[in-house]
């Protein structure tokens, strides 16, 4: 009686695993296909995070999520292959990574991860992974709504000071994010709050976060409501909303933000349309001589499901991603690598 009361549950459990594979959207059928596709992770990936080799480009890495109660940060080649995970993290959502955080007079690159389970962020030095936040910093302390999601890491151009934006499950429209001073204290990194802002639809959650250092934007996703832009520099005591767009291009979910940078001050920003398995591609200058106007340019599709996290770099990355690299999280718990160009030639297709 026991064999056959596991049989069943067996069964059941299978029958409703098909059943969830079933609601998810499928492929587009010119949808552009990877060049390269990560080792699986044991969880569910969420968020990538693009680290550039200051000696040898082509020695990159990708930083991504691996989500779960026992999950951690993992480090990639560029052909998908792990390199290393991190100490173990409880719930690690996003990751951002930054250039020349100064930490016991020296400077450090670093990646940023929310820990959700622990309502922290943590702090890990590259290309090595390894702590230097002393097991972690709390963030939304005070707050009865916590639970960081989302980060994304602004260094500001007058003095390469580095700031920490996170957002969270749920939150207060207005002070829904909140951003922290990153810096040295001895041989440990240390944040201080020195913002709280961001309009909140409360339609879902405010999750995808990026910034723009060289305009000194940042946008976020508020899923389900339109993608909000701000400016980032705390010293300018401006919270008020710049542009608030894409409310009707989107099948469901705002999800996983990336700027490509053609220049310093043009280029793409891409927002994936998370259940519809595309991006959404809007210009990074703006349009008609303004700014805070991002009108579509392009719907590009892409053959990761149900994409939460997405990075990009124009840098060139050796011969299979000259003019830089598109990285997509997909179902399956793997992150999918695209060379820019073909990304290029469907937003050059989309614009004739």
């Amino acid at each position: 009686m026991k064999n056959t009361s596991l049989i069943a549950f067996l069964l059941l459990s299978l029958s409703f695993t098909a059943c969830k594979k079933d609601t998810l959207a499928p492929i587009q059928p010119n949808a552009v296909k990877p060049t390269a596709v990560t080792e699986a992770l044991p969880h569910d990936t969420d968020d990538p995070s693009i680290w550039i080799n200051p000696t040898d480009a082509s020695k990159s890495i990708i930083v991504g999520t691996d989500k779960d109660t026992d999950g951690g940060l993992y480090a990639f080649d560029l052909n998908g292959k792990i390199l290393k995970k991190s100490i173990p993290l409880k719930r690690p959502n996003n990751v951002d990574i930054a250039y020349g955080l100064i930490i016991d007079g020296k400077k450090v690159d670093v990646a940023v991860t929310t820990e959700r389970e622990e309502n922290k962020i943590r702090i890990f030095t590259l290309p090595d992974l390894e702590p230097i936040d002393n097991g972690g910093i709390p963030v939304f302390e005070g707050e009865m709504q916590r639970d960081p999601m989302g980060v994304a890491l602004y260094t500001r151009k007058t003095d390469g000071k580095i700031f920490a934006i996170v957002g969270r499950k749920t939150g207060p429209s207005g002070s829904y994010l909140w951003q922290y001073e990153l810096s040295g204290n001895g041989k440990f990194a240390a944040a201080k709050v020195v913002r709280k802002f961001g309009t909140y639809s409360g339609k879902k959650e405010i999750e995808a976060i990026a910034v723009d250092n060289e305009l000194g934007f940042v946008y976020y996703c508020d899923e389900q409501a339109g993608i909000r832009k701000y400016k980032a520099d705390p010293a300018l005591n401006d919270n008020k909303e710049l542009a608030f767009f894409g409310q009707k291009d989107f099948k469901a979910d705002h999800e996983g933000i990336a700027i490509y940078k053609k220049t310093d001050s043009t280029g793409y920003i891409l927002v994936s349309n998370q259940q519809a398995n595309s991006f959404m591609v809007y210009p990074r200058e703006g349009a008609k001589g303004n700014a805070n106007n991002h009108p579509l340019l392009a719907e590009v599709p892409t053959s990761t499901i149900e994409c939460d996290g997405a990075d990009v770099t124009s840098v060139n990355l050796g011969p299979k991603y000259k003019n830089g690299l598109f990285v997509a999280m997909s179902n399956g718990m793997t992150f999918h690598y695209y060379a820019w160009d073909l990304i290029q030639k469907r937003i050059d297709e989309a614009k004739k």
